[in-house]
């Protein structure tokens, strides 16, 4: 494992789910963690307590990654804690749970308000980054989503945020380069309280399977499988920069599993 102490990483949405798998895991490698989180401060605790069994500093910070005013306090105040930043992990997201064949389900504000967070969200907390993060020739993951990228997930308009998410990390790789790397994970199915909370335990058990089912590694993804994934992009990945890493046990191949033994 890299060592990482003396390094700072900032990830949003960190109460819960990836956000809260990847504080953990790049805590116990030694780096400090600033923990954004919107209304979960209890849950935020909970994932602070864990980091500082590490022997490390945390830091809480609460705010709405959809307001600009927010996403510069926050980075604001993770610097002047910490001194410096090293990392930043765009984990925040939302969705609204429209089925795609319901055109009528989705409303302009849905739109609206899923893009606020998932892609408007993460062009804000950069700029407000950037200059620290350049100063460290630091990195940058954005929290995408298999949604973006063949177009399935829990509504068109949250296909549509995370396919604009992709686009902006191509663009903002450019511009970030070459002092700072930024690159996407793409998860396809992520077991947890989010997807299970949002679709009903039925329904979530019964699409889990499929996606099992249908992957050629025979299996969906843990919150800290994804983890595993951002730490490499921020510590292991010196010449990879916008890329847009598919992590989905090869489900996007939609092939059939073929037959034990065969």
């Amino acid at each position: 494992m890299t060592d990482l102490s003396g390094r700072v990483a900032l990830i949003t949405g960190a109460s819960s789910g990836i956000g809260a798998a990847t504080a953990r895991l790049l805590a116990a490698r030694g780096c400090g963690i600033a923990i954004n989180f919107s209304k979960s401060r209890t849950a935020a605790e909970a994932v602070a307590a864990e980091c500082r069994k590490s022997g490390v500093d945390t830091l809480l910070v609460q705010g709405n990654v959809a307001r600009d005013t927010d996403c510069r306090r926050i980075v604001d105040e993770a610097v002047s804690h910490f001194g410096h930043l090293d990392y930043l992990v765009n984990n925040a997201g939302t969705t609204k749970f429209v089925a795609h064949k319901d055109l009528a389900g989705l409303s302009a504000q849905d739109f609206h308000d899923i893009y606020a967070v998932n892609t408007i969200g993460p062009f804000q907390m950069v700029r407000a980054a950037e200059p620290y993060l350049r100063a460290t020739k630091g990195a940058i993951v954005n929290v995408s989503s298999i949604a973006g990228v063949v177009a399935v997930g829990s509504s068109l308009a949250y296909v549509a945020s995370k396919a604009a998410l992709n686009g902006l990390t191509l663009g903002l790789a450019r511009v970030l380069a070459p002092e700072v790397r930024i690159n996407s994970v793409c998860p396809g199915f992520v077991e947890g309280e989010w997807l299970k909370q949002g679709m009903g335990e039925t329904a979530y058990e019964a699409l889990r399977a499929g996606w099992a089912a249908m992957a050629p590694l025979g299996r969906t993804n843990t919150a800290a499988d994804i983890a595993e994934n951002i730490a490499f992009f921020l510590t292991s990945a010196p010449n990879i920069t916008g890329e847009t890493l598919m992590i989905d046990a090869g489900m996007r191949l939609a092939a059939p599993r073929p037959a034990a033994g065969r």
